[in-house]
């Protein structure tokens, strides 16, 4: 009999340091009326001086763990998704598995910016059902504020910090993972990225100087971008899970911009409480986004056992994803 994959638990982590709308206006030249019209945030997550992703990683998963019923050392992979690890190597996966105590378990990075999760957690539901691994652990995090210009109004209005975790494994009947669709278009990666750091741009006085190690975002062809290619992925996994956006019980989008979700919600004709947002109080925190608002949901109520999800974001690279999964 087949196995199908699907999301045995979930946990979220973020820094109780909070930076509002009304901080902002003391750093930089913006307003919380500004802010909130465009954007939908009015307050963010940020870490605190000596705190890494790791940490945040690390809260989630266990959190993530104790929901699912699983152990650590009954764990055969983890993934972490993220574009902030807390060194360039090691992965910041294997850090969380030393923490964790995960002694049977592999671990690696995926770097696919904001949408690394659904990529992560794609690889991690082809292993399960592949019968490779039984256990894998999928984590979102990242600390965006350690890459942002808190100079460059544009984009330190948008970002927080954070980490999301879900336990994928096998499940039984009707639940699990229906479909996946995941899409890059390099050509796309001038529109958002961050220029030095790297074996092209390594680090010089002059780099520093220049402000190269900070994000960098073309805001309006990053918009366009993330309303063509979430529409055109939830289309895609609902037709290949042959279901309708009727069958939708909750989407769950990548919290970037209160103006691109509602865009995909009225493209869809879903309802607000068919939608989870969460950009209002804790901003975009890329990889961290999806798995932090399915596990609120999953908390909450929201998201039920036997509810139709559809998990759907974008990011740099530029790349886009998306998963339809029964609970």
């Amino acid at each position: 009999m087949a196995i199908r994959a699907g999301i045995l638990g979930t946990g979220s982590a973020l820094p109780d340091q909070v930076l509002t709308n009304a901080d902002l206006e003391k750093m930089v030249d913006t307003d919380d009326e500004w802010i909130t019209s465009r954007t939908g945030i009015k307050e963010r997550r940020i870490a605190r001086e000596g705190e890494t992703t790791s940490d945040f990683a690390t809260l989630a998963a266990s959190r993530a763990l104790a929901d699912a019923g699983v152990a650590a050392a009954d764990l055969d992979l983890i993934l972490c998704a993220t574009v902030t690890p807390d060194m360039m190597f090691p992965a910041t996966a294997c850090l969380v598995q030393d923490r964790l105590g995960a002694q049977h378990a592999g671990a690696m990075d995926v770097s696919a910016a904001c949408t690394g999760f659904l990529y992560a957690v794609c690889t991690a539901a082809a292993m399960v059902e592949a019968g490779r691994y039984r256990n894998v652990l999928v984590i979102g995090a990242d600390l965006l504020s350690r890459i942002i210009d808190y100079k460059d109004r544009t984009t330190c209005v948008l970002f927080g910090d954070g980490a999301g975790a879900a336990v994928v494994g096998p499940v039984e009947g009707e639940r699990g993972f229906l479909s996946f669709h995941l899409g890059s278009d390099g050509g796309g990666g001038k529109h958002l990225y961050l220029p030095a750091g790297g074996s092209k741009m390594p680090a010089t006085a002059e780099t520093i100087e220049g402000r190269m190690h900070y994000l960098k975002m073309e805001g309006r062809e990053t918009f366009k971008f993330a309303v063509k290619a979430m529409a055109a992925s939830t289309e895609r996994v609902l037709t290949e899970a042959g279901l309708t956006r009727e069958d939708i019980d909750l989407l769950v989008p990548h919290q970037a911009n209160i103006r691109i979700i509602e865009a995909a919600r009225d493209r869809f004709g879903i309802p607000e409480d068919k939608v989870v947002v969460t950009i209002h109080k804790y901003g975009n925190t890329s990889a961290a986004s999806i798995p932090i608002a399915l596990d609120e949901a999953r908390r909450e109520g929201r998201a039920k056992i036997g509810d139709v999800v559809v998990l759907v974001g974008f990011g740099a690279g530029l790349t886009w994803g998306a998963a339809a999964l029964r609970l």
